[in-house]
């Protein structure tokens, strides 16, 4: 018998640069390496241009790494029967998390007021979800996942 999915929740973390903004970034960082750089060869300084070369290279490795750890996400669903926490990119697939609905309890958080962290818990046993979040999204998600475990719950009795 097939369960009804009370929650599939995708998590991807927010990356402020585009990818247009990045190309538009290496750029102008490119044009005042190499307006500096002509600067300092004319006043004599010739070791200057490979420097300022490999401030370039690290800053697109740098970013590179950055939008290949955007592309992981974290998914959360939750049946009846239980609450799978999985982490995955366009190539592979990591189940991080699995533990029966009926026992899993959700451990949040807080300081000053604020969701700072949310768990889930089973034995003694406990895993961190949606880090990628802000704490008021947290928050949010936390209601929203208390509520499809209640439910999940609800069909089970």
């Amino acid at each position: 018998m097939l369960s009804l999915t009370y929650m599939d929740a995708v998590i991807t973390p927010h990356r402020s640069l585009s990818e247009r903004g990045f190309i538009i970034l290496i750029a102008v960082v490119t044009v005042a390496n190499c307006i500096s750089a002509a600067v300092f060869v004319r006043m004599g300084a010739v070791y200057v241009p490979f420097f300022l070369g490999v401030d370039g290279a690290a800053l697109i490795i740098a970013f590179s790494a950055s939008f290949r750890a955007a592309r992981r996400v974290e998914r959360v669903q939750v049946t009846a029967r239980d609450i799978v926490v999985t982490h995955e990119t366009p190539h592979w697939r990591k189940v991080v998390w699995e533990s029966p609905t009926a026992f899993t309890r959700i451990a949040v958080e807080e300081e000053d007021g604020r969701n700072v962290g949310l768990r889930l818990a089973l034995s003694g046993k406990q895993v961190p979800v949606a880090q990628a979040l802000s704490p008021r999204e947290r928050a949010e998600f936390a209601k929203a996942l208390e509520t499809a475990i209640w439910e999940a719950r609800r069909e089970r009795g």
